[in-house]
């Protein structure tokens, strides 16, 4: 059988707060929130979903923030027994002081873990990771 087309296009971040997440990281890359919806019937006020769209030099992907009910920040660096991040974003940046304190302008921290020197692992306001590197 001949393999048929398939191509990745998205990322999708689950949070408890979708729309404010979109706010983030469009802030932070410098895009337009391309799409949201609010909460459904009988779903608290922070529920929906959120997307970003690819725009060049700033985004090479759809970024979906998905509503969960059930959300719990990940722990970074991984942890037994602790929730574990399942995924995490890398953006290439120019200058890594000048992009972490962008970052923590907009409400992200830097994580206590620093393993690499051209690395820096952040953490969004909903406390996923996330990678600056050069």
């Amino acid at each position: 059988m001949e393999r048929p087309r398939i191509e990745a296009t998205s990322v999708s971040v689950s949070t408890d707060r979708p729309r404010e997440l979109a706010r983030f990281y469009a802030d932070l890359l410098g895009v337009a929130v391309g799409a949201e919806e609010g909460p459904g019937e009988g779903e608290p006020a922070d529920a929906g979903w959120a997307q970003l769209r690819p725009v060049e030099g700033r985004l090479r992907m759809t970024l979906n923030l998905e509503w969960d009910p059930v959300y719990r920040p990940p722990t970074w660096p991984s942890a037994p027994g602790a929730q574990q991040p399942q995924a995490h974003l890398d953006l290439w940046v120019e200058d890594l002081d000048e992009a972490e304190r962008w970052a923590v302008r907009l409400g992200a921290r830097r994580a206590q873990d620093q393993p690499q020197e051209t690395v820096r692992v952040m953490l969004d306001p909903h406390g996923h990771p996330f990678c600056l590197f050069t």
